[in-house]
């Protein structure tokens, strides 16, 4: 399947529960910044089905080249997207894997800004989602925006779109963070550090995250985010979901659609999360149907606070057909609702929790950007608007130009969707020259683009937010060749808000705390769709007396 000829290799899987391990070649310590001084980061898949069918499947092929190290087995401890970047520098940007025969590890694997650019953009109805990708995730996502293509995702994208870009949907969005952060996450911050205790941070940003995109899409607030950092039963099944649904990626079709029809494994979880998680959805739709008509009848469209509402899910029930009536099923309300919610959550909470380690690493990053929203204070302290409870202004966020170089930095390095997938409609030739068939799955791994030298110099591993800086101001990159955001029609509707979300949260914090991971937390990342630390992040705080008032 290669440009330049086949190699193979051979891999065995040991048969019990903990992971097998290999040997490994020592590697080279990273340079300091992104890698934080050469620490070693594995990727887990324990216990998985597949370790064992691995040892009866015959040589995995990776075509392209000759001389390609060897691939971690399944069930085996080994850094996945490290040796997939290592494989696209020695094959000049893609090759094709070819894993055993009954699974569903076929692919071309690209890191080719150029091929970006040609199946996201040039070509992109030539490459869809898929059906492949549809199947393994339509028990979670049903037909949402996330996972479905041509006109369903047409008439979702057009809608979302509107909403994210009307004056009620950007006044909800900035006063939810600002009460999430001012009235919870900065509370429970002040708590751990009056306690000298440790704290995950990477579960309170997604706690932070969860209940922002819950009252976006849903407009009802779930309550993640709270002192003592409480269980929510609809979060901890959307959890649950999601994972169980990413097993099934390495899981071959056929084994987790039996799986499921016998209600085992992994697919038992799954059914018994989505019944938690359809619970809460269909209820807050019920009741907002309830109170759309209730406002409808008396003349009133405002929510309980006085306002008037503008999530997500009240937009689409308010749609009406040419008949009258309601638009949308309540199955497709849920969907719609549960696609964003995904979508939503990880992005903006796992690159915070890596912007925060990177932070740790590189304290001369953390000055400059302490520096900059200091003097963005002190611009407004000479207005005479010094506020008791310092609460920064959408104006001023979008000013934080070099705070916006450090967080697009962290996810050129640790983007939180690592790789991605399409699937070929009708046969197609990337502009690299590779072949590809009708059919052919095809991953574009944003992780190892950041980290070619061929797309950002000799520096790329390490974290130097000036590479986005023009004269202090911040320049951006081509969706082609900084993918954190997708590229093309599928460009990330959130994009905007995800930045002043972590814009807002992180300058929140940094202003008030400084965060010091645990001495000897291992961070690692988890092999999932989301690029989240396996182990959390665990810090402490340290009160900066002189900032900002709690």
């Amino acid at each position: 399947h290669g440009r330049h000829g086949r190699a193979h290799f051979q891999r065995r899987a040991q048969r019990h529960h903990s992971p097998v391990h290999r040997r490994r070649r020592p590697r080279q310590p990273a340079p300091t910044g992104a890698d934080g001084g050469g620490a070693r980061r594995r990727f887990h898949l324990r216990g998985h089905p597949l370790a064992a069918a691995a040892a009866l499947a015959g040589p995995p092929v990776v075509a392209g080249g000759r001389h390609a190290p060897v691939p971690p087995p399944l069930g085996v401890r080994g850094d996945m997207y490290e040796w997939i970047t290592g494989v696209l520098k020695a094959r000049g940007g893609t090759f094709t894997f070819c894993g055993p025969w009954f699974t569903n590890l076929h692919c071309v694997v690209t890191a080719d800004p150029r091929n970006l650019e040609h199946l996201l953009k040039t070509k992109f109805g030539n490459f869809p989602k898929g059906p492949y990708f549809r199947d393994t995730v339509r028990d979670l996502l049903g037909d949402g925006i996330f996972g479905a293509d041509d006109e369903v995702w047409r008439q979702q994208r057009k809608a979302a779109s509107l909403e994210f870009h009307s004056a009620e949907f950007r006044a909800l969005t900035a006063s939810s963070l600002v009460e999430l952060v001012h009235r919870r996450l900065l509370p429970v911050l002040a708590e751990t550090e009056a306690a000298g205790a440790a704290v995950d941070l990477q579960d309170v940003l997604l706690r932070l995250t969860f209940d922002n995109v819950c009252m976006i899409a849903f407009g009802a607030d779930p309550g993640c985010l709270q002192k003592g950092l409480p269980e929510i039963p609809f979060a901890r099944a959307f959890e649950d979901a999601t994972e169980a649904t990413i097993v099934r990626f390495v899981t071959p079709t056929a084994v987790w659609r039996g799986m499921r029809a016998l209600g085992v494994g992994h697919e038992r979880v799954l059914r018994r999360s989505l019944a938690g998680v359809d619970e809460f959805a269909y209820d807050v739709i019920r009741k907002r149907r309830e109170e759309l008509a209730a406002a409808a009848a008396t003349g009133h469209e405002e929510a309980a606070g006085g306002l008037r509402r503008a999530d997500l899910l009240t937009i689409f029930t308010k749609m009406r057909g040419a008949d009258g009536a309601p638009a949308y099923s309540d199955k497709f309300l849920r969907d719609i609702c549960v696609n964003f919610i995904l979508a939503g959550r990880d992005t903006s909470s796992v690159a915070l929790a890596w912007f925060f380690w990177l932070l740790s690493k590189n304290r001369g990053v953390e000055a400059k950007i302490l520096q900059e929203v200091e003097g963005i204070v002190a611009a407004r302290g000479r207005c005479g608007e010094v506020e008791e409870e310092l609460v920064f202004q959408p104006e001023e966020v979008k000013r934080m130009e070099y705070l916006h170089a450090a967080l697009s930095e962290a996810l050129r390095l640790y983007p939180s969707v690592p790789v991605d997938h399409k699937e070929v409609v009708e046969d197609e030739v990337f502009p690299d020259g590779t072949v590809l068939k009708k059919g052919t799955k095809v991953i574009y791994a944003m992780y190892s683009m950041g980290r070619m030298e061929s797309i950002w110099g000799e520096d790329c591993r390490e974290y130097r937010p000036e590479r986005w800086l023009k004269d202090g101001r911040f320049m951006g990159e081509s969706a082609y060749k900084f993918t954190a955001f997708n590229g093309g029609p599928r460009l990330c509707l959130g994009k905007d808000f995800a930045y002043y979300q972590m814009k807002f949260a992180a300058a929140s914090i940094l202003r008030r705390y400084r965060v010091d991971v645990v001495q000897g937390h291992p961070v690692a990342p988890k092999l999932a769709l989301t690029l989240f630390m396996k182990h959390g992040l665990k810090v402490t705080l340290a009160k900066r007396d002189d900032k900002a008032k709690l």
